[in-house]
């Protein structure tokens, strides 16, 4: 009896010390790596006080206007005022005490609040101090002009559009609509909740996921330039209609049968058959693994924001009408319009992708530069060569095919448009999205843009023309 009794003494010592490591070590793991981030968590509530106590840091637009600013009320309390309302709300987010914070305000909210750099303890110690206390400010990528002409564009469409340069990532637009005005959060909260059919509060330009239609022919193109040899010069007879069984079929746009075409005319003119075509060629193994070099299906890196994964599906082999219209940016295919304008981008960049950013300084409250944010390569996802086949079609697609709305006089334009099927209503026949990707000027980019103008129509109308003027205006700079 007394051997029993000491052995389960033995067992249940052996528990309790177990819990006792499992307690310590978990504390000496918070202490060490989770400390600092809940320390600067936008739900502590201890940062909560301290951030009042500190007036905010300014954000900027590229060119050092004011977007933001912050005024003391009182001894505890300030106020945040967004400068331009609903014009830049989704490219910054908000800060309010009551519904958090979202947006640039969120990422950069430790150096806004002046924490970066600084330990807690010592800012909490000095919170005595008479003088006040500013945080650093963030210089954006963004241009104000062609922000506001992207958002008047737009007019009472919904949709968004996004414009960066495609050598260094940076953007300079980047509006959905509708919008909300961050200044009238509390006033405005309950009316935005229940705007379930807009959803104001939703960036479309990174985390909107749309059937791109047309303008995912691009990485169809791309995927069959990397898998199918000569595929530059064969040509598709296409006879304006492709069958797959009694029961599904893919057809052109009006029907048109463009005869024998190669890849370069399949692009501008727009030829579902051609690429239906290609794409059950390729199979969905093949297109899939293409639309994961551009980082479908993966988290894109990016500075500043935070981008919805796109889509790309999964097909069995006999599933060849799914097949063939993943390959024109249907069936199951979701994108972002900021995947599309890296798309874009990446094509006018030789092939290489570069890392969208919408931070490019972080300034001291005396304005000196307390840190650069420099361009960065995500991937060199395309060769050189192939990227040239695809900028020259794009070319031709603005000067001969379905994008003459985005032509620009005087400089070269090319772009992709896209007429995107979707079935958010099930039963009613819906307009389709206007897409329109696309950079300039042709021989040296320094723009691309994406534009999506939701149930639009064609995309060589509404986006295409949205498209050509927001490229002029950030080339005037």
């Amino acid at each position: 009896m007394e051997r029993d009794i000491s052995t389960n003494i033995k067992k249940v010592f052996v528990v309790f010390l177990l819990c006792f490591v499992v307690i310590m070590s978990y504390i000496a793991y918070f202490i060490l790596y989770k400390a600092d981030a809940v320390a600067k968590s936008p739900y502590n509530r201890r940062l909560l006080v301290i951030r009042n106590e500190v007036l905010r840091g300014t954000i900027y637009d590229r060119n050092m206007t004011a977007l933001t600013k912050s005024e003391r009320v009182n001894a505890e309390t300030q106020k945040r005022v967004y400068t331009a309302g609903e014009v830049f709300a989704h490219a910054l987010g908000y800060i309010d005490e009551k519904y958090g914070l979202t947006g640039l305000e969120r990422k950069y909210d430790a150096e806004l609040m002046g924490l970066g750099g600084i330990d807690l303890s010592s800012l909490i110690k000095s919170k005595d101090k008479k003088e006040e206390r500013v945080g650093k400010s963030i210089k954006t990528t963004l241009d104000s002009d062609v922000q506001k002409l992207a958002y008047e564009l737009l007019g009472i469409e919904r949709g968004a559009v996004v414009a960066l340069n495609p050598k260094t990532g940076e953007i300079l637009a980047m509006v959905s609509k509708p919008s909300f005005d961050p200044n009238n959060l509390s006033r405005n909260w309950e009316k935005l909740q229940k705007s379930e059919s807009q959803f104001p509060l939703l960036n479309r330009a990174t985390a909107g996921l749309y059937p791109p239609g047309s303008v995912f022919k691009i990485i169809t193109a791309v995927s069959g330039l990397e898998n199918i040899q000569g595929l530059k010069d064969r040509k598709f007879k296409d006879e304006g209609k492709l069958v797959f069984n009694a029961n599904e079929s893919l057809s052109n746009y009006n029907g048109t049968a463009y005869g024998n075409i190669s890849l370069d005319k399949a692009i501008y003119k727009s030829s579902n058959v051609y690429f239906g075509s290609l794409g059950i060629e390729l199979g969905n193994d093949k297109l899939k693994a293409t639309a994961e070099k551009f980082f479908f299906n993966k988290d894109i890196p990016a500075n500043g924001i935070t981008i919805e994964n796109s889509r790309f599906p999964t097909y069995k082999s006999n599933e060849k009408g799914n097949i063939a219209q993943s390959a024109i940016g249907q069936a199951g295919v979701l994108v972002t319009p900021m995947e599309m304008v890296l798309t874009a981008g990446t094509i006018a960049n030789d092939g290489v992708m570069m890392k969208p950013s919408i931070v490019s300084q972080i300034l001291d409250d005396k304005g000196k530069v307390v840190k650069d944010i420099k361009p960065e390569s995500i991937g060199n996802i395309i060769s050189k060569e192939n990227a040239a086949i695809i900028k020259e079609a794009m070319r031709e697609v603005v000067t001969s095919g379905t994008g003459k709305a985005a032509a620009i006089s005087g400089i070269s334009v090319a772009g992709k448009t896209g007429t995107a099927d979707h079935d958010d209503i099930p039963g009613i026949d819906e307009v389709p999205h206007s897409w329109f990707i696309g950079f300039a000027p042709y021989e040296n980019p320094q723009v691309a843009v994406a534009v999506i103008v939701e149930e639009g129509g064609t995309g060589g109308k509404a986006a295409a023309t949205i498209a050509g003027k927001i490229m002029k205006e950030a080339l005037k700079k």
